[in-house]
């Protein structure tokens, strides 16, 4: 994933993340230890930001990492963040820790996907549920978002797709407004032009349970996917996880998508098909 470096100066830069986080010249100064009259200065390119104050304008307004270094060299400075690729033997400890995590969360689907959903790593919760897919989809470079939106892909088994759809896209928007990716704007752009599949434009909002017979929706606190699989519908509300404090580019893009089973039938279904 890349980024687009402007001819403007790191001042106007640093307005915009700013403006994006709606706060203000005094705030900031307050929580970056400084003065609201320097950061104008600095906004407005009377005034040339120190490396130190680069990043701890950066750290204030949530900048990704990735983008922090743009800042740096925009502002005359070397990048602060190496981006290491995962499989530089440097990253050994790091790719065999999140396989042992991924084989731990089995048999619940869980998987790793990098800053433009890209398939780093999957368990076989995952591969159960791409049973079907075709090979094309399958070949790599795998990219979660094109096999979960595609209609060749996992769309026209999920019960909910206009609802799970709309989600997916939001959460795209959100983290293309916060990093500023070419790469990840032509994937929405792409999987947003899929069209849905007809069977899910009025689908009832009820799933049928995996045995067969009709229940209400579980998983009221959170929006489930309603996937059908072997016959069964099957239930899953998802959670994302991401580093603490990364000091590599890639590892700060990196991201753990897990789905816990949002009902019993779901669990057992998935103790049920899944080789321990």
């Amino acid at each position: 994933m890349t980024t687009v470096l402007p001819d403007t100066g790191v001042g106007p830069l640093l307005r915009d993340w700013r403006e994006q986080r709606r706060i203000s010249q005094l705030e900031l100064a307050l929580r970056a230890d400084s003065s609201a009259r320097h950061i104008s200065f600095i906004e407005t390119g009377r005034s040339r930001p120190s490396e130190d104050m680069v990043l701890r304008l950066a750290e204030q307004l949530n900048v990704p990492v990735r983008e922090r270094n743009a800042l740096l060299v925009v502002a005359g400075y070397a990048p602060r963040y190496a981006q290491t690729p995962l499989d530089d033997p440097a990253m050994a400890s790091l790719r065999e820790s999140l396989d042992r995590l991924l084989a731990a969360y089995e048999p619940y689907p869980a998987l790793v996907v990098d800053g433009t959903y890209g398939v780093v790593a999957a368990n076989r919760g995952i591969a159960l549920l791409l049973d079907g897919v075709p090979e094309k989809l399958l070949a790599p470079p795998v990219n979660a978002m094109r096999l979960t939106l595609h209609p060749e892909g996992l769309a026209p088994r999920i019960v909910n797709l206009p609802e799970w759809r709309a989600d997916l896209l939001a959460q795209m928007d959100r983290q293309i407004a916060l990093v500023r990716s070419p790469e990840l704007r032509a994937l929405y752009d792409e999987v947003a032009a899929y069209p849905v599949p007809a069977r899910a434009a009025g689908v009832d909002r009820r799933t049928h349970g995996a045995g067969g017979a009709g229940r209400e929706r579980s998983a009221a606190f959170a929006l489930p996917m309603l996937l059908e699989h072997g016959g069964r519908v099957l239930s899953f509300v998802s959670s994302i996880a991401t580093f603490n404090t990364p000091m590599d580019v890639t590892v700060a893009e990196l991201a753990i998508e897990t789905f816990l089973p949002a009902d019993r039938e779901t669990a057992a279904y998935l103790h049920a098909h899944v080789p321990s």
